[in-house]
This record gives C-alpha cells, sequence and structure tokens, in this order.
C-alpha cells in the first residue's frame, strides 16, 4: 500500500483548452444498483450542457469489475472519483491515501441469498456452510456479521469465501456456495430465474444501511472545487429524482441497461425497483457522522479496520451542506 502511495500519478485535472469543450470528469463505479445515481447524474448533466449554461465540465462513467481495480485507479490518479465501498476509503485514509467522501450514492440494497430448495429458513441453519462475499472491506459482510450476531452466531461458525458478484448467481445454481451477500442486481437476477430466495434483505434489517460512497481525491477538490460541487449536485438530485416515483425509475433502468453504463438486462433492473419498491432507495443521502462512526466501529470489529478513523480525516461535508438545486431533464 506505501509503496503503491509512493508510485502516485500526477492527477490529471479537467481543464479547458481554447476553443475545446473541457475534458469530463470521469467517474469508476460498478455495474451494482447501489451505483445507480451516477448513470443518471451523468445523462441529466450532458443535457444540461446541450442547453448551455451551469458549469461546463460533464462527468463520465467507467465501469470497473471489482473494488480493486478502483481502488488503484483511485490511488493512483488514473481517476479522480468514484463509488467505493466507505470501509475501504476508511482503510485507505489510514494509509494516507488523499481521498474525502462528499456524498452517499445509496441506501440499502443489499440480499442474502440462498437456494430457493434449501432447507435454510434461519441463519441458525447456515452454521458450517460456505457463504460468498464480495470483499471484507464490503459492508455485505458487515450485514452478514449482524445477521450471525442476531442468530447468536460469529463469522467463526461458517466459512466464507470472497468472490466477484456477477460470479455469485451461478455459484448458487450449481450449489458451489450454500450462500451469498452482495449488492443488487446480483439477488435479483437469480430470484428472478426462480432458483433463489431471499434470507434476509437491509431493507428489513438494517433500514440506514450505506454501502457505496461518492469519493474524491483531495487533489480534485483543491483544484476544481466547482466541478465537485456540480457532482455533488447531481448526484444527490439524481437521488431524488430516482425516489420520486415509478416513471423516473423505469427512465433509470432503460439509461443504466445502456452498453455504456451497466449493460444489463432491464427485466432485471426492473426486479430490482419493483420487488419491492424499496429494495434499493436513493433519497436519503444525508451523510450523517452517527452512522458512519457506527459504521466504523462495526469494521473495527470485523478486523477489516486496524483502528478507529476520525470522521473528518476521510469526508468533507462542505459540498452536501452547499448543495444546490439542480434539475434532472430526462
Amino acid at each position: 500500500m506505501r509503496a503503491a502511495l509512493a508510485a502516485t500519478l500526477p492527477l490529471a485535472v479537467p481543464s479547458l483548452a481554447r476553443g475545446a469543450a473541457p475534458a469530463p470528469l470521469v467517474v469508476g463505479g460498478l455495474p451494482v444498483t447501489c451505483n445507480l445515481t451516477l448513470p443518471v447524474a451523468c445523462v441529466a448533466k450532458a443535457t444540461a450542457l446541450v442547453k448551455g449554461g451551469g458549469q461546463p465540465v460533464g462527468f463520465e462513467y467507467a465501469k470497473y469489475s471489482g473494488w480493486a481495480e478502483i481502488k488503484e485507479s483511485l490511488m493512483t490518479g488514473r481517476i479522480q472519483a468514484a463509488y467505493m465501498l466507505a470501509p475501504l476509503v476508511m482503510d485507505l485514509v489510514d494509509y494516507k491515501i488523499p481521498l474525502k467522501i462528499v456524498s452517499l450514492g445509496h441506501r440499502s440494497g443489499a440480499v442474502i441469498m440462498v437456494h430457493t430448495n434449501s432447507a435454510y429458513r434461519s441463519f441458525s441453519d447456515l452454521r458450517g456452510k460456505l457463504i460468498a462475499i464480495p470483499s471484507r472491506f464490503a459492508v455485505d459482510y458487515l450485514f452478514l456479521r449482524k445477521m450471525l450476531a442476531s442468530a447468536g452466531m460469529t463469522a467463526k461458525d461458517i466459512e466464507i469465501i470472497e468472490m466477484p458478484p456477477p460470479d455469485m448467481p451461478a455459484a448458487l445454481y450449481t450449489r458451489t456456495i450454500d450462500a451469498y451477500c452482495t449488492g443488487e442486481p446480483f439477488g435479483a437476477a437469480a430470484q428472478r430465474a426462480g432458483y433463489a430466495r431471499p434470507l434476509a434483505m437491509t431493507r428489513d434489517q438494517w433500514r440506514n444501511y450505506i454501502c457505496c460512497v461518492l469519493t474524491v481525491r483531495e487533489d480534485l477538490i483543491r483544484d476544481q472545487q466547482p466541478v465537485v460541487q456540480d457532482l455533488v449536485n447531481y448526484v444527490q438530485a439524481s437521488g431524488s429524482w430516482l425516489d420520486a416515483g415509478a416513471v423516473n425509475r423505469e427512465k433509470a433502468i432503460q439509461i443504466a441497461a445502456q452498453r455504456k453504463f451497466f449493460n444489463q438486462n432491464p427485466k432485471i433492473l426492473r426486479f430490482v425497483m419493483d420487488n419491492p419498491h424499496d429494495r434499493v432507495t436513493y433519497g436519503d443521502l444525508r451523510m450523517l457522522r452517527p452512522e458512519f462512526d457506527d459504521l466504523m466501529k462495526l469494521s473495527v470489529e470485523a478486523k477489516t479496520l486496524k483502528r478507529p478513523i476520525a470522521f473528518d480525516r476521510y469526508v468533507d461535508e462542505r459540498f452536501v451542506k452547499n448543495l444546490k438545486p439542480v434539475a434532472i431533464p430526462l
């Protein structure tokens, strides 16, 4: 980690060449519905640029296949902003990687799936079973630990394997694993196909669950603060727009399904949005210190963080506090 920090490249920031449009701000993300506010923000901003006025820098979505790749790109400055796992940002900041969380991206959206035909009805039934998680830094892992604790169990009572979320439904189908805990749409994909059912959902068990957070390099804040503010404005506005009704969610599904974004079957994304409608929520993107402190405490207990990290070291609240309303003309 420290070697990677020493090798950090100079950060390229959007600049306006004479007579040319400024380069867009590239924002990394995964093809998961927890990141759905990002494609919406990118398209809404592009629409606003066509109409003219406002901050001239657009946003470009960069699709990644895993958190490790996003982490490395942020550390080295290949990208300036991304949706990241909140505990992973805390850990990177502890290693003096210059990052700040500037907004939430969603709430809820994680599920623990088991095979439809399995006998598992409670978490005590999972004792000794193999369960897949995306990463030990994922809040999905903390959700799994909370559910185990509710059954009087710990992570020592099960076997855990880290696995890319897109591989989880097939692994459950073939009974390679007994259960998996991840964000959507990878739970919905297996449920819609008929061979999996939720054993637990954050919407029922952890209503203020947060996982993916908008994270930017401090270099970008220093050199392009208006661009960061504009990005936060659009992400927060996209969240409110998404939760404003089914019509907007359907528009978001059509956007995210495109090849340049999630490149996924819109029927699966629609299943996430409708079963039930609050399986993932986006309207409340407040960054509340007690919630982050609780997340940090859980991460320390899980030993994914070595020590507590002060809130102000990894969060910059200025942009949320200075929100300016923007339209989502979609």
